[in-house]
């Protein structure tokens, strides 16, 4: 008789991320496939959408990278995953993969790690701290992007015993949908962010931090308004400063500088992320850096948006350039700013096809339903 599946997920935080929430849909599909499921987090604001008759809920501070508290945490795995008959512990981040790593080699249980980023590395005690990630039965890769930076990396961690493999990232494209907006919603967001309705709405979704473009982004816009100033536009930086105090003054001065006041609202926290989106004409992500996926690619997609990013990372691999999105030359605000006017130039009907294709571009590959069944395959698989 086949065991029982009982997976146990420990992420450091489960925020609003793609990592937090690609764990919290996993946690409830699994459910759904008559296995037990856990999660092993500090807290977060998903916790109080967490339902807890399909999902366990165990509070450890397992975002900390205080080596004792690593230890401590890797006593107390131990004793959950034995008292619970845990078979899979599946980490999502390195401080608590290495109190996981501990854990499954005191009880012998299987081990699956999710490569979320890149992580960056200046030297080889950090690349060190990086690899437990690699020191799993199964490494998951979020994206080709993911998975070719691994192997460039780190393949000496790589052995032919381990499974390494890529497993798209999805979102829950019921959520995401245009169609399940109601009206007065967008109505009363539309009065609350005091927007002009003769403008287009450029949204910019990401917390606030350097290498996610926002200061690139204001300065497009600059360039876009001396360029084009038949330019009817209104742009939303929707992001929490998480602690970056100095950057977002940064911003603020950037755009006192440019005069834009009267043309960029910044938003601390929206939690209903689909009716920001239908309320925008236009999607951007403005990364500097290669977005390991690049989640708002996708729900812009998801939402029939127009999305344009930069053409590094997980973007190149979830748009379908011109088709279902557009990608400019990472960093350059001037080609922002002209892939910005371009698309604001565009015919309704062009941005309503082209809003249809990259709807079915993530329902076939980046939905939920089959990121949660690929991850269940390969569970079974390992205690099979």
């Amino acid at each position: 008789m086949p065991q029982k599946l009982k997976v146990l997920q420990v992420i450091p935080r489960l925020g609003h991320g793609g990592a937090e929430t690609g764990c919290y849909d996993l946690a409830h599909y699994l459910k759904e496939k008559n296995c037990d499921s856990y999660i092993v987090t500090s807290g977060g604001p998903l916790i109080k959408f967490i339902d807890r008759t399909k999902v366990k809920l165990i509070r450890l501070p397992v975002q900390s990278k205080n080596p004792l508290l690593i230890i401590l945490n890797s006593i107390i795995l131990s004793i959950v995953i034995l008292f619970l008959n845990i078979n899979i512990v599946h980490a999502r981040s390195r401080a608590p993969a290495w109190s996981c790593l501990i854990a499954t080699k005191i009880t012998r249980r299987k081990f699956v790690t999710t490569f979320h980023g890149t992580y960056n590395f200046k030297s080889q005690l950090k690349k060190f701290y990086n690899s437990v990630m690699l020191k799993s039965d199964l490494i998951i890769a979020g994206s080709n992007f993911i998975f070719s930076h691994i192997n460039e990396n780190y393949s000496n961690y790589l052995t032919s015993k381990k499974k390494f493999l890529v497993i798209f990232r999805g979102i829950n494209t019921d959520y995401f949908n245009s169609k399940k907006i109601k009206q007065s919603d967008e109505e009363k967001l539309i009065k609350k962010w005091k927007i002009d309705k003769e403008k287009k709405v450029i949204l910019l979704p990401g917390r606030l931090t350097g290498w996610k473009g926002q200061e690139m982004f204001i300065e497009a816009l600059n360039i876009m308004k001396k360029d084009h100033s038949d330019k009817n536009f209104f742009a939303i930086i929707l992001g929490s400063d998480q602690g970056r105090k100095i950057y977002k003054k940064k911003l603020l001065r950037l755009v006192e500088q440019y005069r834009l006041t009267q043309d960029i609202l910044f938003v601390e926290n929206f939690d209903i992320m689909p009716i920001a989106y239908k309320i925008s004409t236009i999607v951007i992500s403005a990364s500097i850096e290669p977005e390991a996926f690049g989640r708002v690619s996708v729900e812009a997609q998801a939402m029939e948006k127009p999305i344009i990013a930069s053409n590094i990372g997980g973007s190149k691999e979830t748009i379908i350039d011109g088709k279902t999105g557009f990608l400019f030359e990472a960093g350059n605000s001037k080609k922002l700013s002209e892939k910005i006017s371009e698309i604001l130039d565009l015919s309704e009907l062009t941005l309503n096809g082209m809003g249809a294709e990259g709807r079915k571009n993530v329902i076939s590959k980046f939905n939920v339903e089959k990121m949660c069944f690929s991850t269940y395959s390969e569970y079974k698989k390992l205690i099979n």
